[in-house]
């Protein structure tokens, strides 16, 4: 396996309320989880670095080694956060009304086990084959889904950031939690909107397809979403699941 991740704060934003990290628990095993704060001045910023951290660190303390262990930790642990964001939320008015999104990855060699909540999203690119396997808990995909507006219309759409899915905001916190096979030469890429709503799906894949290491396709992504415009912060991760590869 091979990790590596880029943040950036854009083109347009004052400040960088993405939060991106790499963890490893008792027995070698890793979680990578990327988060999106939501709420500008009221503290995404301070949203998406306590989930982020707060996970990462309890994650350090774990022992588990199996993808159905995995599971049943992360459910514990992103409902307790949810309700740490909202009384951090409640106990500072400069806070209130933070949340964040989060995708996360626990992977193992075999498999790996996603849990989203919000836009931020994880793909998987396999025999050249490229696909997201999160779902969008956002107000346009809710109508892409009800057939009222075509994906196309989606991604122009004035409401497109509008999320009805967060950390913080509900202590109805529905995430989603899946479990996927691994094989060798998948590519995993988890990514914020920053970069999804700058580059097209086809262009990601061709970077991940291209012989850049690890490290460079997330920097090459990077300068891509940037030079669209980098309307938002933008931050990507990429896990490779490769006999060989230098990063």
């Amino acid at each position: 396996m091979k990790v590596a991740y880029r943040t950036s704060i854009g083109k347009q934003r004052n400040d960088n309320e993405d939060y991106v990290d790499v963890y490893t628990n008792l027995a070698g095993q890793h979680l990578a989880i990327i988060a999106d704060g939501i709420g500008g001045h009221q503290g995404g910023d301070v949203a998406s670095a306590m989930a982020v951290s707060h996970l990462g660190h309890e994650f350090e303390q774990t022992d588990l080694t199996t993808p159905a262990a995995a599971r049943t930790w992360i459910t514990g642990e992103i409902t307790a956060e949810n309700q740490s964001i909202i009384d951090k939320s409640n106990q500072f008015a400069d806070l209130n009304g933070m949340g964040t999104t989060l995708v996360a990855a626990l992977y193992f060699t075999e498999e790996v086990v996603i849990a989203s909540i919000g836009d931020s999203r994880a793909y998987l690119l396999r025999d050249r084959q490229f696909r997201q396997l999160t779902e969008d808990h956002s107000l346009v995909n809710e109508l892409v889904k009800r057939g009222e507006i075509t994906k196309q219309a989606a991604q122009h759409h004035p409401q497109k950031n509008v999320i009805i899915r967060s950390l913080g905001i509900s202590t109805d916190a529905r995430f989603d939690l899946k479990t996927y096979p691994l094989v060798t030469g998948d590519q995993l890429l988890l990514c914020t909107d920053g970069l999804t709503n700058m580059v097209s799906d086809k262009e990601i894949q061709e970077v991940l397809l291209s012989k850049r290491t690890t490290a460079e396709k997330c920097d090459r992504l990077i300068e891509m979403a940037n030079a669209a415009g980098g309307l938002d912060n933008i931050t990507v991760l990429i896990i490779a699941n490769l006999d060989r590869e230098v990063s």
